[in-house]
């Protein structure tokens, strides 16, 4: 042990040469793992009656390279005696792939609406990666082990392809949390090795944003479940996917500082999102609070469980608005263009896009929340005039 200092531990940066991470070896089965991202955490090989373990010991800035020497080191003479390695974070050997994706869809299902997402999930995960990685740790699967998996369908059955990226990249965002690796393999790394769509981009179905207070004010006029018009209402005001509006919950609300806090697991970006609220969002929230019952979601359907996207959907064919939900971010962005003198990356925040470059994004300090808070309210008063 001692091949490391404390000092280059924190200079360590990955070299990038390579998407897959790299690792600074401490000596004694000791590593300090490097994210093309940045991230940097401690990973530890051993094995225990033939089986080989990568054990997890945390992130560098909670872990010392003093107390990952300290773990490492119990983890080995436990190892001598057969007893598998356990990681500082979870106090269980690392997972497989298999076994962690059960983790994550037990921490996720409570959001879904009855058994059949997590049973697509388990049935595309089973056919397409239990083959090449469900017996892998999940620390060890690499952006290599992902293109294995997602070429041979990536051209012949694109939305079932990117289906399963999604899923292995969600079951990745677990593993970090839990302190099992530093990376997601198949995050953005990996999407320019995948061939292009030859056919042409679909876009959204979206209106004209002069068009949007008349779709509201149809909505609302609608025999509609009132759950569904609020939800829908709410969406349209902040500008958020529909997904993040379905879910959303009371705990994620404070109504009097007119804040939503989604949290990174339901942000298409992985990263938690503050949304200002207008007046008239505080407006909705209170109406919704008043038909509350026991449901912990902001907008649950008639039998209490989470909205589905085809209700929303459907409502706005029946009352004859060409768009789809998802839609009317697009409406908002054109207005934000054509209407007001508020910069780009405000705009871009508001609608929790990820900065595409990455010079300006490692500038970015700043989720400009005052400026997006006064945005949202013109949005609002553009709305009701």
């Amino acid at each position: 042990m001692g091949k490391l200092t404390a000092a280059r531990v924190r200079t360590a940066r990955h070299s990038g040469r390579t998407n897959a991470p790299e690792r600074l070896s401490d000596g004694d089965t000791l590593f300090l793992q490097l994210a093309p991202t940045g991230a940097k955490c401690w990973v530890q090989v051993v094995q225990v009656k033939g089986r080989r373990y990568t054990v997890g010991l945390g992130g560098h800035r909670f872990v010392s390279l003093a107390e990952a020497r300290e773990a490492a080191f119990e983890n080995r003479k436990a190892a001598r005696r057969g007893i598998a390695p356990v990681t500082r974070t979870s106090g269980k050997a690392m997972p497989t792939f298999e076994e962690a994706v059960a983790e994550a869809i037990a921490t996720r299902s409570g959001a879904w609406k009855g058994d059949k997402t997590a049973d697509d999930w388990r049935a595309s995960l089973a056919l397409y990666a239990y083959p090449a990685i469900g017996a892998t740790p999940v620390g060890d699967v690499t952006s290599g082990h992902v293109l294995d998996i997602l070429k041979p369908i990536w051209t012949p059955k694109r939305e079932t392809a990117r289906k399963v990226k999604r899923r292995i990249s969600a079951v990745m965002k677990w593993a970090i949390a839990k302190g099992h690796r530093a990376d997601d393999p198949a995050g953005e790394a990996i999407d320019a090795v995948l061939p292009r769509s030859g056919g042409e981009v679909r876009h959204h179905k979206a209106l004209p944003y002069g068009r949007v207070a008349q779709a509201v004010a149809a909505v609302k006029a609608s025999n509609a479940w009132a759950g569904t018009k609020l939800a829908f209402e709410f969406l349209v005001l902040t500008a958020a996917r529909s997904g993040e509006v379905r879910l959303a919950t009371w705990g994620e609300v404070d109504v009097e500082a007119g804040v939503w806090t989604v949290p990174g697991e339901r942000m298409k970006m992985g990263r938690e999102h503050r949304v200002p609220l207008s007046a008239r969002c505080v407006d909705v929230l209170r109406e919704a609070a008043g038909r509350r019952k026991e449901a912990e979601l902001l907008f649950p359907s008639a039998r209490g469980k989470v909205l589905s996207d085809v209700t929303m959907s459907k409502l706005l064919r029946e009352r004859g608005i060409d768009a789809v939900p998802h839609g009317f971010r697009s409406s908002f962005r054109d207005w934000a263009a054509d209407r007001t003198d508020v910069p780009r990356e405000v705009v871009e925040a508001a609608l929790a896009h990820k900065v595409p470059n990455a010079v300006e994004a490692a500038y970015a300090r700043t989720d400009h929340f005052e400026r997006r808070r006064a945005l949202m309210d013109a949005w609002a008063a553009y709305l009701s005039a």
